[in-house]
């Protein structure tokens, strides 16, 4: 693409200086992000790993905000130098973006396993019609309707079974009483009555991976905040704070044909979407996949994922445009929400599908498996029908 140069006599123009002090700002953040992550030792993470170091809820709290912010101010500094890389130093830019990205996963791993076990569980609570976990009670629940038609689904079948106790969070109906409780609700259904016997020991295997999980992601995390990958990344970032290396060419660039441009793979991205497959109600090819032995992503997701990828992009290029105050476009931000949306419930159907491929589970485990993951394979595709929605609104603007 041709670059657009700065005319100092063009008002609207916006000079390559913009760029520079919001890199700036990014890379103060980051510093000040890390500063307080090691003065409060680095204990963030979730509450059983924060019992077992002892670390204080306030410091860990802390601690975990600024891994967070650390993780926030990553991915937009790797987004601004691929949106803006024809204005920036082409050898240092393409050698410091991948270990931001590289950092930015990183980072986010633990929290995205936490999340997970708790968009699953409740889920699980949701359809066996057990009580949820106590700080779950806020989340939007689906209408009855829905959970009822999910519930009717045939997951496929499952190998023989193995032991794993019920987690104390995590309870039937009347499971402990020897008799539902009057809080128990009517009668279930032979499918809801399926559904909760082996619900109880789904939510425990669950918790047991993810945790597992979650675990690991929490040690290679501070592994790699000690670690002189890390170390490298956080100078590099530390001389950006002071001085940008722009391209001889930078100063009489303009950014908004480079900050259209993102807008442009954008649209084409979001043009390019399967919705003759993917837009149906309930997409049957997409159960399928999920619960064949395949283990790979699901391809359905895929084109969804890459335009969440670019509407982030789109946005960071906005912030530089407009460092005072980005434009608010409800479409843009709606948008945004169902595609996040669509991405937890896209990796929670794979975990869901991933523990139903465990050897020798009991059957009415795997079938609570099965269900759970049909639920959020419902999830996909309302957020995908949220987003045409929220996009045929309105068109994004790159003022």
């Amino acid at each position: 693409m041709a670059q657009r140069h700065h005319d100092p006599t063009d008002p609207t123009a916006v000079p390559a200086d913009a760029l520079a002090g919001y890199l700036r700002a990014q890379a103060t953040e980051f510093l000040r992000a890390l500063r307080t992550h090691r003065e409060t030792g680095g204990a963030g993470g979730s509450a059983p790993l924060r019992a077992q170091s002892g670390a204080g809820d306030a410091g860990a709290e802390e601690s975990t905000d600024a891994a967070l912010a650390l993780r926030r101010s990553a991915r937009r500094i790797s987004g601004t130098l691929h949106t803006f890389r024809p204005l920036l130093d082409a050898d240092w830019s393409d050698s410091l973006r991948p270990e931001l990205a590289w950092l930015s996963g990183t980072l986010g791993r633990e929290h995205a396993y936490a999340a997970r076990l708790d968009r699953l569980v409740t889920a699980l609570n949701r359809l066996s019609g057990a009580a949820g976990f106590p700080t779950q009670a806020a989340l939007p629940a689906r209408s009855t309707a829905t959970a009822a038609s999910t519930v009717g689904s045939r997951p496929a079948g499952a190998e023989r079974a193995s032991g794993g106790g019920t987690p104390q969070a995590f309870k039937a109906p009347g499971e402990d009483l020897g008799t539902a409780g009057p809080d128990a609700g009517p009668a279930a259904t032979p499918d809801r009555g399926s559904l909760t016997v082996g619900a109880a020991k789904a939510g425990a295997l669950l918790d047991r991976r993810l945790t597992l999980a979650r675990t690991r992601a929490h040690s290679a995390a501070l592994q790699a905040l000690g670690s002189s990958r890390f170390h490298a990344v956080a100078d590099n970032v530390a001389l950006l704070a002071s001085e940008v290396p722009l391209s001889p060419t930078a100063a009489t660039t303009d950014l908004r044909p480079l900050a259209a441009a993102a807008h442009d793979r954008l649209r084409d991205a979001v043009t390019g979407l399967p919705l003759h497959t993917a837009g149906h109600p309930y997409n049957a090819e997409a159960l399928i996949h999920g619960l064949s032995p395949d283990t790979a992503p699901h391809p359905q997701d895929a084109p969804w994922h890459q335009v969440r990828l670019l509407l982030r992009l789109h946005r960071y290029a906005l912030e530089v445009l407009h460092p005072e105050a980005v434009p608010v476009d409800v479409s843009l931000l709606a948008a945004g929400e169902s595609l996040n949306r669509h991405r937890d419930a896209s990796e929670a159907a794979s975990a869901a599908a991933s523990a139903a491929r465990t050897p020798r589970i009991a059957p009415a485990t795997a079938y609570a498996l099965g269900i759970l993951h049909a639920d959020q394979r419902h999830e996909v595709e309302a957020s995908r029908f949220a987003f045409q929605q929220s996009w045929q609104k309105g068109a994004v603007s790159t003022r």
